[in-house]
């Protein structure tokens, strides 16, 4: 299948699909006019990055799951590898929440004694 057809049945833009290509993560072949020609397992490739890019993976870190499903696997996510993207995206986002609830906590001080403040002020 052509370009536009693997995107639409990815459900990607065609801009989506040589992005990933330029990334290094799908690898069509050329027919002899110079077209890329893709296959069914580009389909589910293709549709397995966009789900990870949904969850906040960046493309390089989706990396172990397409190699997980290039090597026979039914899915992308049963590989250690896989497994081990999963635990490191997993512990990014606790750090981040960790530093969203002490930024709260800090505003929150902030906002308290500012309002305590103005009280004070017009007492």
């Amino acid at each position: 299948m052509q370009i536009k057809e693997l995107a639409d049945r990815a459900g990607v833009t065609v801009k989506a699909v040589r992005y990933y290509e330029s990334r290094g993560l799908i690898t069509p072949d050329r027919a002899s006019n110079g077209y890329r020609e893709y296959d069914a397992a580009d389909v589910q490739v293709v549709r397995e990055i966009r789900a990870l890019l949904s969850l906040g993976l960046t493309a390089d870190e989706t990396v172990p799951f397409v190699d997980c499903l290039r090597a026979g696997n039914d899915r992308a996510d049963v590989c250690p590898a896989s497994l081990q993207a999963y635990r490191s995206r997993i512990a990014e986002i606790d750090r981040r929440i960790s530093e969203l609830s002490s930024l709260r906590d800090e505003l929150t001080e902030l906002l308290h004694d500012a309002e305590s403040y103005r009280t004070e002020e017009t007492a």
